[in-house]
């Protein structure tokens, strides 16, 4: 069956004129942004990678630095913002404006939630703005929601009755958003692989992602990679749910990687970037701890996000981790957002075993969500 989403790999190389910019050593906008709107979050899911970022919790963004973030990231050219990050974006109040002001700005956005503060009176709002919404969810039972993202049971009866709203609406007003579900996987989470997959084919949701959980370069998270090898059976289950409309995916070339890495340096940021719930502008989330100060680049709450892209900071961090004096082997975390971007920036830099891809490929009907690499 074909697969309808890219969900286990790169749509960098879908973006021509942006590659071949880069390739000529000229500055790039990004063409996916990953923020957060806050550094709080109502859950703490034992995987968090966020707890071992060291950030004091900051307040939450203000709305015009908001605002003004998505006004400049249109005009230089960014493709699409993602609420995705160190934070949940729906503990700050403005995420709803925001969602619609990005989309009258021309940006493609999307929204990663564990769905608890989601307001369901919201949903006929921002559903029609959004490219996904994506609800981050590793459990199909209730109690092992609980114990799993460290939150009441209470919490997994809302989050499953906003996606079932969520879906209702997209269906009765033909909306083009894809509403999916992804579950950060830790070997300890085998049991609910199935019914993770049963529920979301329920829920009627578009697709549910299985993804493996990354850890940093110390491994303090504690992941077992070679684990993921005894999972391959129960996973290769989880996918014969798949239907003509319902997508269950796991990316297997993160979980076969067993945390290791092709490339040595980092060519990824440039095109998609992260930024800290606290308004901290870095290469990517993995060097959000203070200890990474070295990569830091810029605050848009103290800084327009426009004139941070054009200073000097901005190229002397990227021009770093791009040259032989950055390892990325060993100086990173494992799998990171970047990690299948840099792969085939390095391949085709390298190997020449990347590709640009034609015109007809670049069309948004072939290729679903392409602004998101």
């Amino acid at each position: 069956m074909r697969e309808r989403y890219i969900l286990d790999g790169s749509k960098v190389m879908y973006h021509r004129d942006r590659v071949e910019a880069w390739l000529r050593g000229e500055r790039i906008a990004p063409i996916t942004i990953d923020c957060a709107l806050t550094t709080h979050c109502t859950y703490r899911c034992v995987y968090c990678y966020g707890k071992m970022q060291l950030i004091n919790q900051a307040p939450n963004l203000p709305r015009q630095v908001v605002m003004d973030f998505l006004d400049d990231a249109a005009e230089i050219g960014v493709k699409a913002i993602s609420f995705v990050s160190d934070g949940e974006s729906t503990v700050n109040p403005c995420v709803y404006e925001a969602i619609q002001h990005g989309k009258s700005q021309g940006i493609d956005m999307a929204l990663g939630t564990n769905g608890y503060l989601l307001k369901d009176e919201e949903l006929p709002n921002i559903l029609p703005c959004l490219t996904y919404l994506r609800f981050n969810i590793s459990a199909g039972e209730r109690d092992r929601y609980a114990y799993i993202h460290g939150c009441s049971p209470d919490c997994y009866d809302k989050v499953l009755e906003t996606i079932r709203k969520a879906v209702a609406i997209k269906k009765e007003n033909k909306l083009p958003v894809t509403i999916g579900m992804q579950m950060v996987m830790m070997p300890d989470f085998k049991d609910q692989v199935i019914p993770l997959a049963r529920l979301g084919q329920q829920l009627d949701v578009d697709y549910l992602v299985i993804k493996h959980c990354s850890d940093d370069e110390n491994g303090t998270l504690g992941v077992d990679y070679a684990a993921y090898d005894d999972l391959e059976d129960v996973l290769h289950e989880a996918e014969t749910y798949s239907t003509e409309d319902y997508q269950v995916s796991v990316k297997w070339s993160k979980i076969h990687a067993h945390g290791t890495k092709c490339y040595k340096q980092c060519y990824g940021a440039p095109f998609i970037l992260q930024l800290s719930g606290s308004g901290l502008v870095a290469p990517c989330g993995m060097l959000f701890n203070d200890k990474y100060q070295k990569f830091h680049i810029g605050n848009i709450k103290e800084q327009r996000f426009k004139d941070i892209w054009t200073g000097d900071r901005y190229k002397e961090v990227m021009d770093y981790i791009a040259s032989e004096k950055f390892n990325a082997q060993t100086e990173c975390g494992t799998l990171c957002l970047q990690h299948k971007t840099n792969e085939a920036l390095w391949h085709l830099k390298h190997d020449k075993m990347g590709r640009l891809s034609n015109g007809e490929e670049q069309n948004p009907a072939v290729v679903q969500h392409i602004n998101f690499i």
